[in-house]
């Protein structure tokens, strides 16, 4: 693979036509140069972290070669909506390019959310946050709801699947949309998705944001969540991303902070007993002696009923 297409990936189309934004006209479309500032972002964007290391060897490629492969755009007024090529236009900004090569396309503002999602999400550097997320906003746009009905939808079609509740008629074209948009994806079953990515949406507010980051591994931020204490766990977090901290190194700590359960009162009383008696050595008592030896017989006798 040479370095100018290792710095700056074409779009996989055979995907991206998934979302029927493409037709015969739009492949004849002849990029042109605009002026950087006639160039809006979106106001809901797909991605939020960007990794420094991988943007600043995307900027020295725009420095070197400008902008291979054209921004998508749409007018909007005046002005052009970015779709698609986010990194490559905040490339540009830092590059200080004053134009960039564009092609632009009629598109509808569920058009573009949903091209700009399936981009997206054909990227392999999207962190799990990012893409569950990402996810979530592409079903609703395609079953038409809030983003925040989806999971409802999806964990009603695992109990339908494990049978928990009686399969719902006329929620079989939710379900074809669903499979659908992750058979589209490749990525992951939905049932996977419900299993491993849903979840990771629960965990506590300060490890999603690392997460969203991209400064921990989900893997990582999972076991931190298990501490109930905040300032122990934002301990443990600022640790694990300032020292790079291994998994096994987190789940001992994880371990250690953790209260140990509460034994039975029963017990826990005759443990404790036990301790106070080895401690006084009440054996070497000759006056206590006799009783303590009567009272071990018994406990056996006690014991033996239960073997």
């Amino acid at each position: 693979m040479s370095p100018r297409r290792a710095s700056q990936p074409p779009a996989d189309r055979s995907k991206l036509k998934n979302v029927a934004l493409f037709n015969e006209d739009d492949e004849n479309l002849v990029p042109t140069k605009v002026s950087l500032d006639k160039i809006i972002l979106p106001a809901t964007q797909p991605r939020r972290y960007f990794d420094p290391k991988a943007m600043q060897s995307l900027v020295e490629s725009v420095k070197r070669e400008g902008i291979l492969q054209p921004l998508l755009v749409r007018p909007v007024g005046d002005k052009y909506e970015l779709v698609a090529g986010e990194r490559r236009y905040r490339a540009a900004q830092t590059a200080a390019l004053t134009e960039v090569p564009i092609t632009a396309r009629e598109m509808s503002d569920e058009q573009a959310a949903q091209y700009s999602l399936t981009e997206n999400l054909q990227r392999s550097d999207l962190n799990p946050i990012e893409e569950t997320e990402g996810i979530l906003q592409l079903l609703a746009l395609r079953l038409g709801c809030e983003t925040a009905a989806v999971s409802s939808v999806l964990y009603r079609m695992e109990n339908e699947a494990k049978g928990k509740i009686t399969r719902n008629v006329s929620g079989n074209s939710e379900a074809e949309i669903v499979e659908k948009v992750f058979a589209d994806l490749g990525k992951m079953s939905w049932q996977s998705f419900v299993r491993t990515r849903l979840p990771l949406l629960k965990l506590p507010e300060d490890i999603l944001s690392a997460l969203r980051a991209g400064q921990i591994e989900y893997t990582k931020g999972k076991e931190i969540a298990k501490l109930t204490s905040k300032e122990e766990r934002t301990e443990l977090l600022e640790a694990a991303i300032s020292l790079d901290l291994s998994l096994s190194e987190i789940q001992k700590q994880v371990k250690a902070k953790q209260p140990a359960a509460a034994l039975p009162p029963l017990q826990s009383h005759l443990e404790a007993t036990y301790k106070k008696a080895k401690k006084l050595k009440v054996w070497e008592n000759s006056q206590k002696q006799e009783k303590l030896e009567s009272l071990l017989k018994e406990l056996e006798a006690l014991m033996a009923d239960e073997e």
